[in-house]
């Protein structure tokens, strides 16, 4: 299967992580040199990749950390594994780092009682889990091109880090005729950016849209379909996903249009009500490629993500990686 370069837009190469600058892309494919838990820090916060990309680096941070430290016995490894895990989880509220770096500070923490070694045992556990990550996705890309139908128009929101690009690419393969309509995605663009362009790398008919003419394009009956991704899922079916997503959702049930959303199941938080929503700086809302487009003293408000009730979803595509 062609695989999309936001599938997978990290790799480690010795003792250095190479993690694809998404702010670049579509004009350039360069990767930011990630070598500490500091800088990966900050290519999370900067948003250089985000979603499953910020996933990735939180994983491949560990394995970066245990190769710059070969030096350390198992109880100063154990010591380093929770800090990195305090640091990467503090990185960005509204994710769920917690749920995946808690887990292996229990593999370190495990292996340093049953006086195994600390190293093996984590670097093993963190390439399988990477293993199984990769199979599911694949996996889900298949499920994701099942749901959509010969003759669909499918609307999506912000981007799903490759795999909805290589499902369709996965429909042409099946001859089905599909129409795709992505949002700008303000302030970042990332549909414009990222989705609009993989879609067209993927041989995709797809057409940009303003993020306020989502109600114009369902009234008119262009879109009988809505998939989205999702950044942290509720007990309850809730999920929080980038901004602008709620609305959509609202305007879907509205015109009786199905909702999907690609999710990571989690027990972990009760309800949307429980979710943190990480409010970003104005700045990234009042300046463009660094240059502020807004005269006088003005004020800006830009929470990174809105919280969708399950009643509205259609269909969970699950991604279960545990």
């Amino acid at each position: 299967m062609k695989e999309s370069p936001l599938f997978w837009p990290a790799y480690l190469n010795s003792k250095v992580l190479f993690v694809l600058d998404e702010t670049l892309v579509p004009q350039y494919l360069r990767y930011v040199k990630v070598k500490n838990v500091d800088d990966a820090v900050k290519v999370i916060r900067d948003m250089k990749t985000r979603a499953f990309g910020q996933f990735l680096v939180v994983l491949s941070t560990f394995l970066l950390e245990l190769e710059r430290h070969p030096q350390l016995n198992g109880e100063e490894l154990q010591e380093k594994i929770g800090n990195i895990a305090h640091a990467l989880n503090r990185s960005r509220p509204t994710f769920p780092f917690a749920e995946v770096t808690g887990g292996i500070v229990q593999w370190a923490d495990q292996a340093l009682k049953a006086g195994q070694d600390v190293r093996v045992v984590v670097l093993k556990k963190v390439h399988g889990y990477l293993q199984g990550i990769r199979y599911r996705r694949l996996e889900r890309v298949a499920k994701i091109a099942a749901t959509i139908k010969d003759g669909d128009s499918v609307l999506t929101h912000c981007n799903v880090s490759g795999e909805l690009a290589m499902a369709a690419a996965m429909c042409q393969s099946q001859k089905k005729d599909v129409q795709f309509y992505c949002t700008e995605t303000r302030p970042y663009f990332q549909g414009s950016k990222l989705t609009y362009w993989e879609l067209r790398q993927m041989g995709a008919d797809v057409t940009l849209v303003a993020d306020n003419a989502i109600g114009t394009l369902m009234a008119d009956r262009m879109v009988n379909k809505v998939i989205v991704g999702s950044d942290r899922n509720c007990a309850n079916g809730d999920f929080a996903n980038k901004i602008g997503t709620y609305q959509i959702a609202v305007l879907a049930k509205e015109f009786k249009i199905s909702m999907y959303v690609l999710t990571q199941p989690s027990k972990r938080i009760a309800s949307g009500a429980d979710i943190p929503v990480e409010i970003r700086n104005e700045k990234e809302l009042l300046e463009f490629n660094g240059k502020r487009f807004v005269a006088g003293k003005v004020h800006g408000l830009y929470p990174g993500f809105d919280v969708v009730p399950h009643s509205y979803v259609k269909k969970e595509i699950a991604l279960n990686v545990h």
